[in-house]
Order: C-alpha cells, then structure tokens, then sequence
C-alpha cells in the first residue's frame, strides 16, 4: 500500500499545493487523484505567477480575454477560475461522496483589499459565484484586518480558507470569527452548512530561526507551533459552544497544514508530513513534497490531541531567545507582504503579456 494511501486511510486528506494548466492537459493531476490519493489543491498568485511566465500554455486565453477587454485583475481571476473549475470538476466526485467534506479547490481574494473588510466580502462573493463550483474554497489571510472579512464571508454564504496563520492565537481569532459568522446564520434562519479550513503555515517558521538555534533545534519550531495549535483545535471542538452549533447542523473548520515542503536541504523532504499526519486534517503539498513522500515516506503515528511534548519544544526555543509571539506576528506581516508583491508581479506579468500578444 502506498504512504499516500494510508495517510488518507488514517483521515488525513491529501491536497496538491499546485495548479498549472499543463497539468489539467496532460492528465497528472488526474493521475494524483487516481494513484497518490490527492483529493484537493491549494492555489496562490506566486503558483499562477510561475504557471503563466513559466509557459506559453495561457497566451491564447489572455489574448483572446485582453481582446474582449478584460484588463488586470478581472483579466487574471476569469483566466485562473478557468483552470479551477477544471480542478474542482476532477475533484467533485470526492465532494458529493464524502458530502463537501473534501474536494475542494482554492483560488485567493486580491490581498490588495486585506484592509477592507466590505471590499474582500464582496470580492469573495463575486468570485464564489463567478467560479459557479460549489467546491470552491475563496481565500481570505486570517490577517487582524482579515478577521471580520472572514465572519462576513460565512455569513453570507461563502466558504473561506482561512490563509497565513502562523500560532494558536491566529487560529484561535479566526476559529472565533467562523464560529461568530454561523452563530450569525442561525439566528438569521439560515443554513449553517457552510465550510471552512484554517491553514497553518509551518515551514516558514524553521527557515526564519535557521542561524539562530542550536543544531539540535533545527527543524522543530513549525511543528512545535502546529502541536500546540492542534491541541487548541482539539479542545475547541469538544467544548460546549461548538458541540452546541454541531448539534445546530454546522460543520467544523478542519485543520489545514499549508507550508510543507522543508526549506532546508538537508531535512528530509517529507519531515512536516510525516509529523503532521492527525484524522481529519489537511495536508496541502508541493509537488516536490507529494511524490517524495509517495517514494519513500513512512507513517509513524499520528498526532497527539494533547500537543504532545510541543510546550517543552518551544520552551527551549524560548530559552535560546525566540519571542516566539512577535516571530509569528512577524511571519504573518511578511506573508502579508510576500503576497501583496506576487499579486503585483502577477498582473505586470499578464499586462506585459497582453500587450505582447496583441502585437501583429
């Protein structure tokens, strides 16, 4: 049996962190589905940056969408939606049998609006509705600013995966802002059934303390914060106020673990999945992680509902003098920025190509 198979076995689903036409066209994401498990994916503009520059496979849609006057950002999300619903075709078989559960895709609000509240709500409604897939998840950072965008957004209807968290307290925010949005729905007499992940990101906590930890903390910090998160997420869900809206009908905010792949060349590619395997949790993986992982990785156990020995491990970051506080708040400001740069290199990249494509 393969790894991929007993993760998912265990109640782990498998998500490919990557969409590319190419793949959609030549049958490998069809392939991942059928032989590694992978009942979903993750996109962000830094995966579409590289797919549109990286390949001619986009040219004709942006010359023909830029000849029907499309510009910019209408121009990118139509072009990218195009690619998703695709996906989200390939991944709707997994939506109806594990009743919306899994199979979703993801495609991200412009982080332009991360200030705007009434902006990124109506952005994430017209893109849901655009996309026309009900397995589609729209991305909101679960950035301060994010917070009531993303109450908003369940309110209104609108399944959200929540992106850059990085510790217990970004969870814990936005867990309270989805809760706060169903709670709302309810009382308005709506629906509560509306879906949510939250998506931690590990990975980029171990590259950010790289040179300033010994040897033997190395590679523990993502997963340390992701134990403790965890364990916060477990103690959420068997408290009294969420098993009251699960009574209600509403469905939990499952754990995403984004940021998988290792930054360090020396660890082992599939270190945070196999740290990282818990029931009913998401994996979203880079290409790179996926196949490694299918190659040759091994499923020791799964997470501890307890967080396991993670306060002792970030006890000892601590004592080497991590702020392990204003390191996350730091790691998300950055995230914050890092998007707002790929989105703006993104748009460059289709205007540059549009204005090529329409050269005679």
């Amino acid at each position: 049996m393969k790894t991929t198979q007993r993760l998912h076995d265990l109640g782990q689903s498998l998500w490919l962190d990557n969409i590319t036409r190419e793949i959609l066209d030549n049958g490998t994401l069809r392939r991942y589905v059928d032989e590694l498990s992978v009942t979903g994916l993750t996109s962000n503009p830094t995966i579409f940056d590289e797919a549109i520059g990286n390949t001619s496979a986009y040219d004709a849609g942006i010359r023909q969408k830029a000849q029907g006057g499309l510009r910019g950002e209408a121009l990118f999300v139509e072009l990218a939606l195009e690619d998703l619903r695709r996906a989200a075709d390939v991944f709707r078989p997994v939506f109806e049998r594990t009743g919306g559960v899994d199979g979703w895709v993801s495609m991200e609000v412009s982080p332009l609006l991360a200030s705007d509240t009434q902006a990124t709500v109506e952005a994430a409604v017209n893109i849901h509705r655009q996309a026309d897939r009900p397995n589609l998840y729209v991305k909101i950072p679960g950035t301060p600013a994010g917070v009531p965008a993303i109450e908003a957004a369940i309110f209104a209807g609108v399944p959200v995966n929540v992106t850059l968290l990085f510790s217990r307290e970004h969870y814990l925010a936005v867990a309270e802002a989805y809760m706060r949005g169903i709670e709302r729905r309810i009382a308005a007499g709506r629906d509560p059934r509306i879906n949510s992940v939250a998506s931690l990101f590990v990975s980029r906590w171990d590259r950010a303390v790289a040179e300033k930890v010994p040897q033997e903390l190395r590679n523990r910090l993502g997963i340390a914060v992701a134990g403790r998160t965890y364990r916060a997420h477990c103690e959420l869900l068997a408290g009294k106020r969420w098993r009251g809206l699960a009574a209600a009908g509403a469905r939990k905010q499952r754990m995403l673990w984004a940021s998988t792949g290792t930054k360090d060349p020396k660890a082992p590619a599939d270190l945070y999945v196999e740290a990282l395997a818990a029931p009913d949790t998401i994996d979203t993986m880079p290409e790179k992680t996926l196949l490694a992982f299918a190659a040759n990785g091994t499923v020791k156990g799964v997470m501890r509902e307890d967080g396991g020995d993670s306060e002792q491990i970030l006890a000892r970051f601590s004592q080497a003098g991590i702020d392990i506080d204003a390191l996350g708040s730091q790691l998300q400001l950055e995230g914050a920025q890092s998007f707002v740069k790929s989105w703006a290199e993104l748009l460059q990249r289709i205007a540059d190509k549009s204005t090529a494509l329409a050269k005679p």
